[in-house]
């Protein structure tokens, strides 16, 4: 089940978990209520023919996919391929991952500007809600495979912070500060 907390300031190695002392967690429904970040728990044996991954991928209009694996091993460019991914950015989409195996770490802001970082494991799909600053980075394990949707063609252009004069980031901070609503309550 994902968990997700308050980062503390720490430069030490980003594959830590990084919590504050004490430790703040934050419950889904805040997560979502304070960021626009949604969650799913996808529970099948073979999430790829999950009855409620199948009824979101409709509902959403998610008709392409692929699979990306984060390894030393499978990554060409593994150490800037990490670097890249943790440079705090944004985009025009999206982002949805279905974490198939291995496990890490998506960082968003809160309206404050604190990171907030959420772990992702095996079954976790995760929407990363466009215009919100983000970054993601593996744990100690050092591995994720994960299933990466899309509406449409992919367009995977990160903009790197700042990039508030972009339209999307303007809708996404108009929304953090009207507030998200109710997630999606999307049922098998």
């Amino acid at each position: 089940m994902v968990r997700a907390w308050y980062m503390d300031n720490s430069d030490a190695d980003q594959r830590l978990e990084h919590h504050r002392n004490p430790p703040y967690f934050i419950e889904l429904d805040k997560l979502f209520e304070i960021t626009g970040v949604e969650y799913f728990k996808i529970k099948s044996e073979n999430p790829i023919e999950d009855q409620l991954l199948k009824k979101i991928k409709l509902e959403r209009n998610y008709n392409y996919e692929d699979e990306i694996i984060c390894s030393k091993e499978c990554l060409p460019n593994y150490e800037e391929k990490l670097k890249n991914f943790f440079t705090e950015h944004l985009h025009t989409d999206e982002e949805i991952r279905l974490v198939l195996e291995g496990s890490g770490y998506f960082d968003v802001r809160d309206k404050n500007d604190e990171w907030i970082r959420i772990e992702v494991v095996r079954g976790d799909l995760i929407v990363i809600p466009k215009g919100i600053y983000h970054r993601f980075t593996l744990d100690s394990k050092n591995y994720v495979k994960a299933k990466r949707y899309f509406v449409g063609e992919p367009v995977w252009t990160p903009y790197n912070r700042p990039a508030d004069e972009m339209e999307c980031r303007k809708v996404y901070v108009e929304k953090l500060e009207k507030g998200f609503g109710t997630p999606s309550a999307i049922k098998v």
